[in-house]
């Protein structure tokens, strides 16, 4: 089996190409990122070429010609305060993404969905995947996961033929993604060593504050199982425990201090509309307002069980701001780049060379 995976450089993209080069039943991979490792430093796996290209303007039918499935990574959270560029890369990208397969004849698409694409819900219980995903309106990220939801229903209705899987993760951690964590989420102007969990004193108390983590590993295998199987529809992805003020305070040795969640919101604001850091309050608001996730349906069907439990991934996360260098991808960028002709090139014959090779 022939698999693209476009976003390969990203958090969950380097723990999937890691997976899918060491299942035998994956004969090559083509890793898809606005910039791409290169020399020295690429990451190399067996049989995994890299493609550069940006899915929201180049040609993408090259690239999933004659591909077994196609896994949907590509996602951007920055620049967020400009809001025609995001839409542009996430809903343009994922649509263009979701035809190209479909004329292509690719017979799996398992995309990118998020815990961010379900409405609000409860705290105190977990919700199945049957919980209405029409987003969070203040929160950019959860709208545009919950319009791309919205496509992948008009595709499932018009090529029932197409095998279509939505992961559904919660909070996804790893060490190597921390310094680009950091960046996009904190800004430049909180320096590293604050990152530390033994650097951070105390932890914001917000009534109703209840998240869920995973680990990027963890996700990645969610992804493989998917690939490689037979199922289709959404699957939640959560480990325990849930992450709540206490317990984040034990995890990081902090204290707690009661913040109402009115002025949180509005600290927030305050500092993104000051650019004194790059997250708008719509963060905040999908945190406090998605439901608690039921994986139950991920073990039952793909066999996943997650081996880092939240605590640890989280931890992971925050000891590790400088150990992404591991992962030789190149750093994320908010501009969208552009496929240059060379790798035009190099993507029409990958793709007419998968496209003649049986699977």
């Amino acid at each position: 089996m022939r698999v693209v995976v476009t976003g390969a450089t990203g958090n969950v993209g380097t723990s999937l190409l890691r997976r899918l080069a060491a299942d035998p039943a994956v004969e090559s991979i083509v890793g898809v990122a606005r910039r791409v490792p290169s020399g020295a430093g690429g990451m190399r796996l067996p049989g995994l070429a890299w493609v550069a290209a940006d899915v929201a303007a180049d040609d993408l039918a090259p690239i999933v010609r004659g591909a077994g499935a196609v896994v949907h990574l590509a996602w951007a959270i920055q620049p967020s305060r400009d809001p025609a560029a995001l839409h542009r890369a996430n809903v343009l990208g994922s649509a263009r993404v979701i035809e190209a397969v479909r004329a292509a004849g690719v017979p799996a698409l398992v995309h990118a969905s998020s815990v961010g694409a379900y409405s609000p819900g409860p705290k105190d219980r977990r919700v199945d995947e049957s919980w209405p995903a029409r987003g969070i309106p203040s929160s950019f990220y959860s709208r545009h996961k919950a319009e791309v939801e919205r496509l992948l229903d008009d595709v499932e209705a018009r090529s029932p033929e197409l095998r279509v899987v939505r992961m559904r993760p919660a909070l996804t951690f790893k060490a190597a993604a921390a310094k680009r964590v950091r960046r996009l989420f904190a800004g430049p102007l909180v320096p590293g060593a604050l990152w530390r969990p033994s650097r951070i004193p105390a932890v914001p108390d917000i009534p109703g504050l209840r998240v869920q983590g995973v680990h990027a590993d963890d996700v990645a295998e969610a992804y493989r199982l998917a690939v490689v199987g037979d199922a289709r529809g959404a699957f939640n992805l959560a480990a325990d425990p849930v992450l709540d003020p206490a317990s984040l305070a034990a995890i990081l040795g902090a204290r707690r201090v009661p913040v109402p969640a009115p002025a949180a919101r509005a600290a927030m604001d305050l500092c993104w509309r000051l650019r004194l850091q790059p997250s708008p309050p719509g963060w905040l608001d999908m945190a406090l307002q998605v439901p608690l996730m039921d994986a139950g349906r991920a073990r039952e069907v793909l066999g996943w069980e997650p081996r880092v439990d939240a605590g640890a991934a989280l931890r992971e996360l925050l000891a590790g701001p400088g150990s992404d260098r591991a992962e030789a991808t190149p750093a994320l960028e908010a501009r969208l780049g552009r496929l240059s002709p060379r790798a035009g090139r190099r993507a029409s014959r990958a793709g007419r060379r998968s496209a003649a090779r049986p699977r």
